[in-house]
């Protein structure tokens, strides 16, 4: 989906980091949209018609559609024709300096599901990347810890989903910032989830203008907040993704208003200034 993962495995057998692994890589052959052969490539190739997937497609697609709701919108998975028309055609790593057009609308609402069949509206495109490395985090380290392991961390992209026990008890996860030499925060979790949303990484230029991968629903272009980083901290990591970037795209004067009472979220603003929700100080050192 665009990203590198990172797997800690404690305890049980040597084989379950590479099991893992493999089952990282099977999520990936189902969910990018880089990879034309993926059940969400063909999903967008035949939208409009029902299309017979895997069960963890199935889910995939209940749970953008539940961040939809919950996000009243904020998140949208059927952003794909906007975030090409941003630029983001390809890999962020293939991205050149070039226009691109997309005739693609967005309607998450007319999603249909239907047992194992799942139908995409017409002219829509479905796009997995933030909620898919998500639940890939939260589905691989359930299954770890099902196969026997004692703790496991399952970092995807910057979606990070804990379970068990580390080597000191604790998972401690460095919260960095690129105008911070240091950490903002130090987030410390016995099992739950991070997720980060921020304008200043996946950066690039369609003629000479600017441009970033995280649309705003509302207006269907890069978002204009005032916040330029937000890392939630929730139950499940999917969850954490979407709400990060519900966070982001609001700005900072409505930025926690859609977080529920066990999350937390820090966010830094186009000054510099870190903010932090109430509750934060449950799980984080905070830098000053």
């Amino acid at each position: 989906m665009g990203s590198d993962a990172h797997v800690i495995v404690k305890g049980g057998c040597e084989q379950l980091a590479d099991e893992a692994r493999r089952r990282l890589f099977d999520l990936e052959q189902r969910w990018s949209r880089f990879l034309p052969t993926s059940e969400v490539s063909v999903l967008n190739d035949c939208a409009g018609e029902p299309v017979a997937v895997s069960a963890e497609t199935v889910l995939l697609v209940e749970r953008a559609i539940e961040a939809w709701r919950i996000t009243g919108g904020s998140f949208d998975a059927t952003v794909l024709g906007d975030v090409i028309r941003a630029g983001y055609d390809r890999t962020f790593d293939e991205l050149r300096k070039v226009p691109v057009t997309s005739e693609l609308v967005i309607g998450c609402t007319d999603i249909e599901i239907d047992g194992r069949e799942v139908r995409l509206p017409a002219g829509t495109g479905f796009d997995s990347g933030g909620i898919g490395k998500g639940l890939a985090a939260d589905l691989v380290a359930v299954e770890v810890m099902a196969a026997g392991a004692e703790g496991v961390c399952i970092n995807v992209g910057g979606d990070l989903r804990v379970l068990g026990a580390s080597s000191d008890g604790t998972w401690t996860v460095a919260v960095e910032h690129p105008s911070f030499d240091q950490p903002i925060a130090h987030i410390g979790l016995q099992f739950g989830a991070i997720a980060t949303s921020t304008t200043l990484k996946r950066r690039w230029l369609v003629g000479d203008e600017p441009r970033h991968h995280l649309i705003d629903p509302r207006t269907g272009r890069p978002s204009t907040s005032d916040l330029t980083h937000a890392t939630v901290i929730a139950g499940e990591a999917w969850i954490a993704e979407v709400m990060a970037k519900a966070v982001l795209l609001r700005g900072s004067q409505q930025a926690f208003d859609l977080l529920s009472a066990d999350d937390a979220a820090i966010v830094v603003d186009e000054r510099g200034e870190i903010l932090t929700s109430a509750g934060v100080d449950r799980f984080t050192r905070v830098a000053a």
